[in-house]
This record gives C-alpha cells, sequence and structure tokens, in this order.
C-alpha cells in the first residue's frame, strides 16, 4: 500500500496505517541485513510515492473528509516500549524522524515513506534510484530529496527500472514493488518485472508488497515465484481474518538475505498481537529458504 500511485490512489489517508508499519518494519531488517557487508549496494523503489507525509492532514480528502488510518497502525506502537529490537530499529527511524521535522508533540504527525526510510539507513556508499509515474507525488519527491546525492528520482512508470537500473555497477541490490493493484493487470505486471529483474541480475533480493483480499489475488503469482528458479518466501501478517475487505497484507521476498526469515517472523508475532482488528489475527512466515 504505497504511496498514490494510481489514479484513484490517495495514500495520504493510509499513511502509517497497519500496512506500512509491516512493509516498512521489514524493509528495515531487509537494509540492515545488507548493510552486515561493508560494500554499498542499490536501493531501487519502483513505486516510491512523496517520500513523506503529514499525518495531520491525512483526514482531508478531495471533497469531503475521510477517517485517517495512522492511529490503526503507527499510533498503536507510538507509546509503546516493549517492541523487539527487530522492530525497535523501525521505530527508533520514525520517532527521529517525526522530531526532526519540528513535531514537539506527544503523538506523531510526520511520517517517512518508504524513500525516506531508506535515505535515513542509506550510508555514504549505498545509492538510491526512486520511480513514481504520478506528476504531483513525483514532484514532492524531488523536493524530499532536493540536493541529496547518490539518489535519483525518475517520473516514468517503475515497470521500467529493472531495465533501466539493473544489473547494478555495485553488484548488490535491493529493490522494492510496491504497486497500488488497481488494475487487473498488475500481477501479470509484477511477475514480468521480477522475471527481467532476476533475468538481468540474479543475485539482487527483491521485495514485493501485496493486500491480501480477494481483489488482489496472487493467481499464479505463488506458482511463479516458486519456479522462479531463485530462493524466496513470503512474510503474512492478517489483522482482521473476517473481513470482507482487506484482511492483512504480505511481503514476497526473493533471495531474503540471512536470517531474515527469523528476524520477520518476531516482527509478525509482535504486530499480529498489537495490530490485530479482530479474533484470530496472526503473522507468519512461509515457503522460507535462504542464501
Amino acid at each position: 500500500m504505497q504511496e498514490a500511485k494510481g489514479v484513484n490512489y490517495r495514500h495520504a489517508f493510509h499513511a502509517a496505517n497497519y500496512a506500512d508499519v509491516f512493509k516498512h518494519a521489514l524493509l528495515v531488517r531487509l537494509a540492515r541485513a545488507l548493510q552486515r557487508k561493508e560494500k554499498g549496494f542499490l536501493f531501487v523503489d519502483t513505486h516510491a510515492g512523496r517520500g513523506r507525509y503529514d499525518l495531520s492532514r491525512a483526514a482531508r480528502g478531495d471533497s469531503r473528509d475521510r477517517q485517517p488510518e495512522w492511529p490503526g497502525g503507527i499510533g498503536r506502537l507510538w507509546g509503546r516500549g516493549d517492541a523487539p529490537p527487530e522492530l525497535g530499529d523501525y521505530l527508533g527511524l520514525v520517532r527521529a524522524f517525526d522530531r526532526s521535522r519540528g513535531n514537539l508533540a506527544a503523538g506523531p504527525r510526520f511520517y517517512p515513506g518508504s524513500p525516506r526510510i531508506m535515505g535515513l539507513l542509506a550510508r555514504p556508499q549505498d545509492r538510491m534510484e526512486l520511480w513514481e509515474k504520478q506528476p504531483a507525488e513525483c514532484a514532492a519527491l524531488r523536493r524530499e530529496f532536493a540536493g541529496e546525492r547518490r539518489v535519483g528520482v525518475h517520473a516514468a512508470d517503475g515497470y521500467g527500472a529493472m531495465r533501466a537500473c539493473l544489473p547494478p555497477p555495485e553488484r548488490r541490490a535491493l529493490v522494492l514493488v510496491d504497486p497500488p493493484f488497481e488494475a487487473p493487470q498488475e500481477w501479470s505486471e509484477v511477475a514480468a518485472a521480477l522475471a527481467e529483474g532476476i533475468g538481468r541480475f540474479r543475485g539482487g533480493t527483491y521485495a514485493v508488497w501485496f493486500p491480501l483480499t480477494g481483489r488482489a489475488r496472487m493467481g499464479g503469482f505463488a506458482d511463479w515465484l516458486r519456479g522462479a528458479g531463485a530462493p524466496s518466501l513470503v512474510a503474512e501478517l492478517v489483522v482482521d481474518p473476517g473481513a470482507e475487505g482487506m484482511t492483512g497484507c504480505a511481503l514476497a521476498v526473493v533471495n531474503p538475505p540471512w536470517r531474515f526469515a527469523e528476524e520477520a517472523q518476531t516482527v509478525l508475532a509482535y504486530l499480529a498481537d498489537v495490530l490485530a482488528r479482530g479474533q484470530g489475527a496472526h503473522g507468519s512466515v512461509l515457503g522460507a529458504a535462504s542464501r
């Protein structure tokens, strides 16, 4: 559930909700795993959005007010002090970012999207290529990273990032694919992009976020993933098993780094308890296999 990538999608209403918490917490674990080695890596965000969000504006719609979703996401974790270290790393980044933007209130206000989270984590030897085709969001993204070295911003369809960015000169890469899943052909586009990415750079780590709903079904993607010829896993967080719409979300990871499966399971166990919306909430790591 990424940042305002479709015509009808407005991530400002959804920013910092449970799906963002899930996605960004696991993204931090992936980045930290790659940073165990001194050599730099390339981070590619195919659907980057604007980079950060003002949660005080989350309820303002184009024609009517809407209920913001962050109180059921980052809001539930903000004042807690019992998070495991695997999740505390992410929370520390978000809290520090919020304060650095001038928020002195008790609750959160400024929330970093995936590009800014990775920007906070990036070392001098790491590099970022951010893709966003929605004009207003891309303009905000450019402003967010204006003057920052080793960050490229592209106003284009993110599925083209595989051909443009891979293989990277660093010979190491983390690629986040996070589309809005508004179009019926989204899964086929995801699979095609992954196939191109793996074909061009087999050793990269590829992470695909997707909602667990009847509308955005994996279809044959799970079979495709198993036949991709690379180790993979799927981390799932189900917060409301009885919901008619979105019951949770998941992250499919191709070439998961060493120990990522174990760290993800720790994160999911905590989030399932704290972010639950209904009975039977749970988190799991399926098909775990790592290099």
